[in-house]
């Protein structure tokens, strides 16, 4: 007899774009990752646009963190080499634990559209207080990357052999 499949678990998402030069009607970017993550049936938290600035960014996720009700947190810009890229130096001294796989797996899909190019790619993720946190480059097609790539997959609780939603939900999965 096979087993049902699971059901679906709506997570609830932050999202953070960080730019010294957009608004938030210019942030493409953000709102593909809002309208992708809101299609696939999930719920916006919170959307926050801020300048790239390390205290202001462990600032805004922190309270994030903090918050049980934010299940995962995705930013977008911030991860280049410019002097104010300061994503990874803001969010990795909040990780409990990184997520290494996730930057990897970022560049290896990224080559496929921008080649060798990704190696200038510092995406990171980690998850921290029970929260993920998903760093993505600033561009609405590095973001499409990592969504329709990762994370759309990876956030979606019938995804097998395994996905994220138990880490977030604070329940054991089952083990097929």
């Amino acid at each position: 007899m096979s087993k049902p499949a699971a059901e679906f678990i709506p997570l609830s998402i932050a999202v953070l774009t960080v730019s010294d030069s957009r608004t938030l009607a210019q942030d493409t970017s953000g709102q593909y990752l809002v309208d992708q993550l809101m299609s696939a049936g999930h719920q916006l938290a919170d959307r926050q646009l801020i300048t790239d600035d390390i205290y202001h960014i462990r600032a805004v996720i922190s309270g994030w963190i903090a918050d049980p009700n934010v299940h995962a947190v995705i930013t977008t810009g911030g991860t280049g080499f410019y002097i104010r890229d300061s994503m990874p130096e803001a969010v990795n001294v909040l990780f409990d634990k990184s997520i290494d796989g996730f930057g990897e797996m970022f560049r290896l899909i990224s080559k496929d559209d921008i080649g060798m190019s990704t190696v200038q790619s510092r995406a990171v993720a980690g998850m921290a207080n029970g929260t993920g946190i998903f760093c993505l480059p600033g561009s609405s097609g590095a973001c499409r990357t990592g969504w329709e790539g990762i994370l759309k997959d990876q956030f979606d609780s019938r995804t097998r052999p395994c996905n994220f939603v138990p880490h977030f939900m604070r329940i054991n999965p089952s083990h097929d």
